[in-house]
């Protein structure tokens, strides 16, 4: 998938800034001196659930119909990788950028333009002639979405002043996401198979055509205008150093296998290192204008909890994406069929969540380990059960999917918690948008790495080696994380606060 459904980026809060602009008293629920609770608050509150929907479908329901897509349309293996990577890519870099631009210019309209760019590049990607231009497509998507994502708290978060509707009202969220989780996979293997009107593949992305119109039809009457923030600044160049720094490190990782890992891939690796480092130095001298706060940078536990995020979220999602590609393109299953076969893992996620929420103030940031243990488990699972064999059902890899699921659900779902204990709480939306590109940073990272490792196995052993030797190399970055979970915080701040 293109991010691990496990999206918060809804609920981080954009960093506070001034001065502000005169709010109006007829769009901002806010403003006046007796404010009184916004008349469509709950149709906010969906309006934004439908683009939290259509971002996770959209991240889950690729990884299933790319095998068609790459029969249909053809190219390489990278190909493949690049369209689960692209719209990810884009997602990150310019996620932190669309908060700060929510800021600027207003939350409504970020979100309307974002909405409606994305669901206009979903009917893109459905008319795609070509795999390059699926490939833009799907990045202008990444875009667009990192444009409406960041503005979906604080549009909620606005329109609810009593902290217990507020609750209510984000709770949704956990549950629209289970669902959400739970049923892409075996939705986009329908939609493949169904190929009504000969549409095979496309429908995958014409499916968030008529979400993407509802939400938008309700948004535009419903979301409040609210207040700007003209004095805050978008540093233009620091978007640009991290996008190319990037570009550099994943743009080599996914094509070195397929062109043979030219002197070139290693020089642009190296280029991406040293452009990371000139932006955070840039970061420290535009104090004022930072894309990310100057003192998260000085916060070892943080920056820790970020090296956490990356492993972790890197180790799963690339995982993910191989099953997939193992039951298509190596044991010739439906997309139906591989749909099905990721239900135990969805199912163990989402248990492993529920039981999170129960052991964490038992447990503390060993939780943590406990998740990561379970995943690396399954991991080893998934390599032993493949190990001599020269094919594996569905039903043989589900304890391995199971495990991993579960352990995804219990460490994924509290992670964040944890992270942003370790950081004052004018710097949590900050920080919290920087964990978001993290997020989907580290899913372009994990189909780069563990991607190419499957198919360059494949393109000379059995499609069970080309897992088994990918679930194996999952483990290395499953022991950093487990590792630096010892720097965390031993509980999240909630549990301290008590």
């Amino acid at each position: 998938m293109d991010a691990p459904p496990t999206s918060t980026s809804a609920f981080a809060p954009t960093p506070a800034a001034t001065p502000v602009t005169a709010a109006d008293p007829s769009t901002d629920p806010s403003a006046g001196p007796n404010p009184q609770p916004y008349r469509l608050r709950w149709v906010v509150a969906a309006v934004v659930l439908g683009a939290n929907v259509m971002d996770l479908l959209d991240g889950t329901i690729v990884n299933v119909a790319a095998p068609s897509i790459h029969r249909d349309l053809g190219g390489g293996s990278a190909t493949i990788q690049w369209l689960s990577a692209g719209y990810t890519l884009a997602f990150a870099v310019l996620l932190i950028a669309g908060a700060r631009l929510g800021d600027i210019i207003g939350r409504r309209r970020l979100f309307l333009v974002g909405s409606a760019g994305f669901t206009l590049f979903s009917a893109a990607c459905s008319v795609a002639p070509s795999i390059g231009m699926l490939i833009a497509f799907r990045a202008l998507q990444g875009a667009f979405g990192a444009l409406m994502i960041p503005q979906g708290f604080g549009l909620v978060k606005q329109v609810f002043d009593d902290d217990a509707e507020f609750d209510k009202a984000t709770g949704l969220f956990g549950p629209a996401a289970g669902v959400a989780m739970l049923a892409a996979p075996v939705l986009a293997g329908a939609l493949v198979d169904a190929n009504l009107w000969g549409t095979g593949w496309r429908l995958v992305f014409l499916i968030n055509i008529p979400i993407g119109v509802v939400a938008l039809a309700f948004a535009i009457p419903s979301l409040p205008r609210g207040a700007t923030h003209p004095g805050v600044r978008l540093d233009f160049g620091g978007v640009g150093l991290i996008g190319l720094a990037l570009v550099a490190i994943i743009y080599p990782l996914i094509q070195g296998q397929t062109d043979g890992w030219p002197a070139w891939t290693f020089a642009l690796l190296a280029a991406g290192v040293v452009l990371l480092l000139v932006f955070l130095r840039h970061e420290r001298r535009h104090r004022d204008s930072a894309l990310i706060e100057p003192t998260l940078l000085a916060n070892r536990t943080y920056l820790s909890g970020v090296a956490v995020a990356l492993a972790l979220f890197g180790a799963f999602s690339g995982l993910l994406l191989c099953i997939s590609l193992y039951g298509q393109l190596g044991e010739g299953w439906s997309p139906i069929h591989a749909g099905l076969t990721l239900t135990p893992m969805v199912v163990g996620m989402i248990l492993g969540m529920i039981g999170s929420l129960a052991l964490v103030r038992r447990l503390g940031r060993h939780l943590l380990h406990l998740g990561i243990a379970l995943i690396a488990a399954g991991t080893a699972a998934l390599a032993l059960t493949l190990t001599g064999a020269q094919a594996a059902s569905t039903w043989d890899l589900v304890p391995g999917l199971f495990l991993v699921g579960a352990g995804a659900g219990a460490s994924i779902g509290q992670l964040f918690r944890f992270i942003l204990t370790s950081v004052r709480m004018d710097e949590v939306g900050s920080a919290s948008g920087v964990l978001e590109a993290v997020q989907q940073l580290s899913t372009s990272l994990g189909v780069a790495v563990l991607g190419t490792v499957f198919f360059s196995v494949l393109g000379h052993h059995l499609a069970t080696d080309a897992l088994r030797i990918t679930a194996w190399a999952c483990l290395l970055p499953l022991a950093a994380a487990f590792a630096l979970v010892f720097r965390l915080p031993r509980q999240p701040r909630a549990e301290q606060a008590e």
